[in-house]
């Protein structure tokens, strides 16, 4: 038996846009408004159907997807999720604790440290994937830290 989706064109509370598929409008609002809808870029579960255009495909054209879309998905937070994402907010907030940012000179930083060109301290920012790697081959001990929700804005 072929199921059908609907996809819905979402906007949260504080205005992300991004797109959901549902197996009908009552099922998209029983999971709103269980909190198990939450946006993809913020976390918030205040989410809210976005006014949609309809999508129409003549013969002489065709329907394309935006690129914008097309790379944010819908996210739906269970109520234990929840709970583990505050357990690593606490994480996260407790090693950033008396650190010092030192933003895009992060490899650079942690090179000086290491080699004991700089005090020893804790230090966190920004690094790119091929500095980050270049660092665990040196032997310099890193730890990669997560974007979670709410903390793009």
């Amino acid at each position: 038996m072929l199921k059908v989706m609907i996809r819905y064109s979402l906007v949260c509370s504080n205005a992300h846009e991004f797109e959901g598929w549902f197996r009908s409008s009552e099922d998209f609002d029983a999971q709103s408004s269980a909190g198990l809808c939450a946006c993809p870029e913020c976390g918030s579960t205040s989410v809210t159907k976005a006014l949609m255009r309809p999508n129409v495909t003549t013969s002489e054209s065709k329907a394309v997807v935006p690129a914008a879309s097309q790379d944010k998905q819908l996210v739906t937070v269970p109520p234990e999720a929840r709970e583990f994402l505050e357990k690593l907010k606490e994480i996260k907030a407790a090693l950033l604790d008396g650190s010092e940012n030192v933003g895009k000179r992060f490899a650079e930083e942690a090179r000086r440290i290491h080699f004991g060109e700089a005090p020893m301290r804790a230090v966190h920012g920004e690094a790119t994937a091929d500095d980050a790697r270049a660092l665990v081959e040196e032997g310099i001990d890193i730890l990669p830290l997560p974007v979670l929700p709410g903390e793009r804005n």
